[in-house]
């Protein structure tokens, strides 16, 4: 099914969009996920479902020393 996205200002343009839909037979899904640009890369907001404690066991069976890391890994043109 093909997509159109449109921007809106005013939320009274949300629910005239809504009265119609109901009329033309189209769908209404609100996303607030905003893609942007910086220079060229696209941007997209992470998950907040995303849940990183999965890897805790990953890193903590390494012995890494977070100071050896940042003075190895973070050099600026020495």
């Amino acid at each position: 099914m093909p997509e159109v996205t449109i921007k809106y200002k005013k939320p009274e343009t949300l629910k005239i969009l809504k009265g119609l839909a109901k009329y033309f037979d189209f769908k209404i899904s609100s996303s607030k996920k905003e893609v942007r640009s910086i220079n060229g890369v696209t941007i997209i907001p992470a998950d907040k479902n995303a849940d990183p404690s999965d890897l805790s066991e990953l890193f903590t069976t390494k012995n890494i020393d977070a100071s050896k890391l940042r003075k190895q890994a973070w050099q600026r043109g020495q």
